[in-house]
């Protein structure tokens, strides 16, 4: 935990993500990602200096039962508020729509819900579990689908609601996800989605997993771009600057 944690505070000194008094909400899918997400953050509220408040919110896309009392026993037990939003999301998308490449769609619908939820009770920031992996593998697909160089960045205002996105995790390798998961023994459930691991993200997926086979260090690689010029998707205030190991 040690390393997921120094990641977290390295985001946050990078870019600002918490500051006292905030009132957060994790975004819980169910998947290892966010359920580590919940889990770190409610460690680190113990140990830093910032007040600020942990709630959970989970979005049912409605894809058949899914059952998330895993879900809500771990909030319980981490004295963390639970919050199920019950959607059509699903139906929408795959019986209405019949969506080929459903994935940004969903994603937009499930923020979109998340995002309503926060400022109907009075959240002001909402945490999404993307890790480093998820960010590169954005900026691959922007890269061979839109011929552009761009990927989501860790903290982003939502025009609409005013809701503050923060991506804690960021830095994280996913292969420490993988490793925390099973360390911590967190209760994992399986997507219901039917194109899960056929979608394009999935191919991006691949494809970095290759090129890490080849060049150990591209992971790194593609996350130094992100953070410096000329490149620098990422900016930072240089003065808050924190040296680049998540130890």
């Amino acid at each position: 935990m040690k390393k997921t944690l120094g990641c977290i505070r390295k985001a946050d000194t990078d870019f600002h993500l918490i500051e006292p008094g905030d009132r957060i909400a994790v975004g819980v899918s169910g998947g290892k990602d966010s359920l580590l997400l919940l889990h770190a953050l409610s460690l680190y509220r113990k140990f830093t200096h910032k007040d600020f408040s942990l709630h959970a919110i989970t979005v049912d896309i409605g894809l058949g039962i899914t059952d998330f009392s895993a879900v809500a026993s771990l909030c319980d037990s981490l004295e963390i508020p639970f919050m199920l939003r019950k959607t059509q999301i699903g139906e929408i998308i795959f019986e209405y729509r019949k969506e080929k490449n459903p994935c940004a769609l969903c994603a937009k619908m499930r923020r979109a819900v998340l995002a309503n939820t926060c400022a109907e009770n009075g959240f002001n920031k909402l945490a999404l579990a993307h890790h480093r992996e998820d960010a590169i593998e954005t900026l691959l697909l922007s890269l061979f689908y839109e011929g552009r160089f761009h990927t989501f960045h860790p903290k982003t205002t939502l025009s609409r609601t005013g809701i503050t996105v923060i991506r804690p995790i960021i830095y994280l390798p996913e292969s420490h996800v993988r490793h925390m998961q099973k360390s911590l023994n967190l209760p994992v459930i399986k997507s219901p989605c039917p194109v899960d691991g056929k979608t394009k993200r999935a191919e991006m997926d691949r494809l970095l997993a290759g090129m890490k086979r080849l060049y150990p260090d591209a992971p790194d690689r593609f996350l130094h771009a992100l953070q410096h010029e000329p490149y620098g998707l990422w900016q930072k205030d240089p003065a808050e600057y924190f040296p680049d190991s998540c130890e």
